[in-house]
């Protein structure tokens, strides 16, 4: 079974599929006036609703930052949201983290595009990062992911688990970048047995209403479901997945993670044997990668898609009761080869 398993190896992928690289030219005339210079400081990142803790989205880039930092040995900074702020809130942050010196700054979700978008233009000898959207600049590379392709292999892993022939799908907020995982998760089931039923739900219409940061929503759409009968549940809900998993270790049904490997999560141990699998997204990769490519000085731009052949996205295999599983191994090796081979062409909507 195909699995993240390092940081690197998606580094190495996503290095391999640049679409253009740039040398960079040192720090902004801004970033002067601070004092701060490119040798001085490392990597920053901008953390995405849910901030640092949520198991899964911030804390995988989290891992990207520490790698990079322990790796190359310089300075980071990591900055939290705020409650119900603006772009103009975003623009600021990241305005600060350029003007400081920091080289890449990163903003972790597509909610910063428009900040992004302002702000690398103002800061042209700065390398900036924006995950799960695309920013065009000169000096930004755009890091996105195939979250339909892991979301399908947690389909098939779903299909094979149930014994209700009923699943659920818990998306944080009702966005296109949610649909990627909806519709793969939902054609994987399909593929895999026609007769299996897929409930999903979506916790909030924006992400101001909390959904990708409220458990008590996460676990109150899983209870639900599992009174219809889902003993599987897919969450891609951030920080309101816990609640998800939550409930459904409370009534002994299977969890599937998202993002990070949840089952490895300190915050979710007491829940992990019910974790079946997680879908996986390295935005850790994604965040090293830059990182190293700046401090290389041949920083990475354009569009970088993180994809199931370079080990971008995947499927974990940490619970060891997945093996238990009738057919699973197997079923998610086919997929993994029929997405990979071009012969499984995954919906994304």
């Amino acid at each position: 079974m195909r699995r993240i398993s390092t940081l690197t190896r998606a580094a190495v992928g996503v290095a391999s599929l640049a679409l253009a690289a740039t040398a960079c030219g040192g720090t902004s005339s801004d970033s002067n006036d601070s004092g701060g210079s490119k040798e001085d400081l490392g990597v920053a990142i901008a953390y995405d609703i849910g901030g640092k803790g949520d198991q899964s989205f911030n804390d995988a880039a989290y891992a990207g930052l520490t790698k990079a930092k322990d790796e190359f040995g310089y300075k980071t900074a990591d900055v939290e949201p705020t409650e119900g702020e603006t772009d103009a809130d975003k623009e600021q942050r990241l305005s600060s983290l350029a003007k400081q010196g920091y080289d890449p700054v990163i903003g972790v979700g597509f909610a910063y595009g428009p900040a992004m978008e302002a702000v690398a233009a103002k800061y042209p000898d700065t390398t900036f990062g924006i995950v799960d959207s695309v920013v065009e600049g000169d000096n930004v590379a755009s890091l996105v992911f195939a979250e339909e392709q892991a979301s399908y292999l947690a389909g098939v892993a779903a299909a094979k688990a149930t014994k209700t022939k009923t699943v659920g799908f818990v998306g944080g907020v009702d966005i296109p970048l949610i649909h990627k995982f909806q519709a793969g998760y939902e054609q994987g089931v399909k593929d895999t047995d026609p007769a299996v039923k897929v409930i999903p739900q979506y916790l909030t219409q924006t992400a101001e209403e909390g959904g990708f940061s409220s458990p008590d929503k996460g676990k109150a759409a899983a209870e639900g479901q599992i009174e219809k009968k889902a003993d599987v549940i897919y969450q891609a809900a951030g920080l309101s997945g816990q609640g998800v998993i939550e409930a459904a270790a409370k009534a002994k049904v299977w969890a599937i993670g998202v993002d990070s490997d949840q089952y490895k999560q300190e915050a979710l141990a007491p829940y992990k044997d019910y974790i079946l699998t997680s879908a996986l997204k390295d935005v850790g990769g994604a965040v090293y990668a830059l990182s190293k490519s700046v401090q290389d000085d041949k920083p990475l731009t354009g569009t970088q898609v993180f994809d199931l052949k370079v080990d971008g996205v995947g499927l974990s295999d940490s619970n060891p009761k997945m093996a238990e599983v009738a057919g699973l191994t197997d079923a998610v090796a086919k997929a993994e080869e029929g997405i990979t081979s071009g012969s499984i062409k995954v919906r994304t909507e």
